[in-house]
């Protein structure tokens, strides 16, 4: 007995302890993390469990109404699918370097020479759009607003839109211009408006290209003109557009207008694949000598979007055709389904020092994941959570991990966050499971 209430008067101690994580603060070195004590820290690892496959029955495609990523977040991290046995097989690609992405999941399906610095070519003036969105997004410019067209975007060569001094151009009709005549003055005209000059507007695209994840994309001009520090990558390529067609949904529909009309000049969008196949709905091609010639396209089949990168190809058919392949086989070969929904309970895990006892665990995100067809049945979830998981847990607190394997390899891996807030209990009930805890680890 006296044994006993040793202990109980030890937890008592220990409890009063953590009375806020403000007043640990100040008394000394922050706690570890939850507000565990070092010994409870060392005394128990992360507890592993099996989930039920939520789609062991029947496989759900992509949710429909499944919420895009709000603006301003970084477009997911791209994540090449592990080889799994059994797994489709790419067709052959005529192109320099490729990659094709399943925008729900952030997958890279397939790729080759993915990662390998290239000539982006007109490609480039995807960032020049993606900075001009986001000018339109703050309201510093308006569709409406007349642009001054200098004399350096006049005189700009290349692909033109054929502005001219001294006539009136909106900036509406310079996106149409950049976008789907790939001019390389009404992208000049819009650097100038957006920044003051190109100089300037260039090191925002670079600054931009580093939030985004673009490790080995550099820009040296607004266009793509060949320059050896003007590079970037097919996965970059990929990356960039999956946040702009999810960043800026309002404008995206523009890399879809087959021809656009300025100056008495109607002008044809180089993307052939917008008349060939209705699913196709952008995005950007490019050519020069030295890049060969380039498509990004995205189509989209229900609620599912795949988006292709082809840089290198041989020829404009070229392109058009590898590109359509890439999109075929990706839609044809794999599937891409929603696993859990953004604020659904996945379990509860248990909480110690709290004033209650459990607490929900998700995700603040749907969570998509993309395999071979007829394959989801199959999908092993393995839980990885927090133990113990001391009090006071925040809600978006991570409390542990997701981890998604077929046939043995894992695919996916997603963190598992509380989905509200648990607050410490008074000084008796820490108390009690300082004890509680002290039986469990003898």
């Amino acid at each position: 007995m006296r044994s006993f209430l040793s202990v109980c008067a030890l937890a008592l101690a220990m409890g009063a302890a953590f009375v806020s994580p403000a007043a640990s603060a100040a008394a000394g070195p922050a706690p570890t993390p939850s507000g565990t004590s070092a010994a409870e820290s060392r005394a128990s690892p992360a507890a592993t469990s099996v989930l039920p496959n939520p789609l062991a029955v029947a496989a759900k495609p992509s949710a429909a109404g499944a919420a895009a990523g709000p603006a301003g977040v970084a477009p997911p991290l791209l994540t090449p699918l592990p080889a799994i046995a059994g797994a489709p097989t790419p067709p052959g690609v005529d192109a320099a370097a490729w990659t094709l992405v399943d925008t729900l999941s952030g997958t890279i399906i397939a790729s080759s020479n993915a990662d390998t610095r290239r000539a982006p070519a007109s490609l480039t003036k995807l960032m020049t759009a993606y900075l001009v969105f986001q000018a339109l997004h703050a309201k510093s410019i308006t569709l409406a607003q007349d642009v001054p067209v200098s004399e350096n975007a006049w005189r700009t060569g290349g692909s033109r839109m054929f502005i001219e001094p001294r006539k009136p151009v909106t900036v509406d009709e310079l996106l149409h211009g950049l976008i789907v005549q790939s001019g390389n003055d009404a992208t000049v005209a819009l650097a100038e408006l957006v920044a003051g000059s190109t100089a300037v507007f260039v090191q925002r695209m670079n600054d931009e290209a580093a939030k985004l994840g673009l490790a080995s994309t550099h820009y040296a001009d607004v266009n793509g003109l060949p320059s050896p520090d003007h590079y970037s990558t097919a996965n970059d390529i990929a990356r960039l557009t999956v946040a702009l067609i999810r960043d800026f949904p309002e404008y995206y529909p523009m890399f879809a207008i087959k021809e656009y009309r300025y100056n008495n000049i109607t002008q044809s969008n180089r993307n052939r694949l917008l008349w060939s196949d209705p699913y196709v709905d952008g995005v950007k091609t490019g050519h020069t000598e030295d890049a060969g010639y380039c498509l990004v396209a995205s189509a989209k089949r229900g609620e599912r979007r795949l988006v292709s990168v082809v840089l290198g190809a041989d020829s404009d058919s070229g392109r058009t055709a590898e590109s359509q392949k890439l999109l075929n086989w990706g839609f044809q070969a794999f599937d891409t389904v929603a696993l859990y929904q953004s604020g659904k309970p996945v379990t509860t895990l248990r909480v110690w020092k709290g004033d209650q006892h459990e607490v929900s665990a998700g995700f603040l995100a749907n969570r998509y994941v993309t395999l071979p067809k007829g394959k989801a049945s199959e999908l092993q979830l393995t839980m990885h959570s927090t133990q113990p998981l001391i009090a006071p847990v925040l809600a978006s607190q991570k409390v542990g991990t997701v981890d998604v394997a077929l046939e043995g390899q894992k695919i996916a891996s997603f963190p598992l966050i509380a989905l509200q807030a648990v607050p410490i209990a008074s000084i008796f009930g820490r108390a009690v499971d300082t004890v509680r805890l002290w039986f469990s680890h003898r």
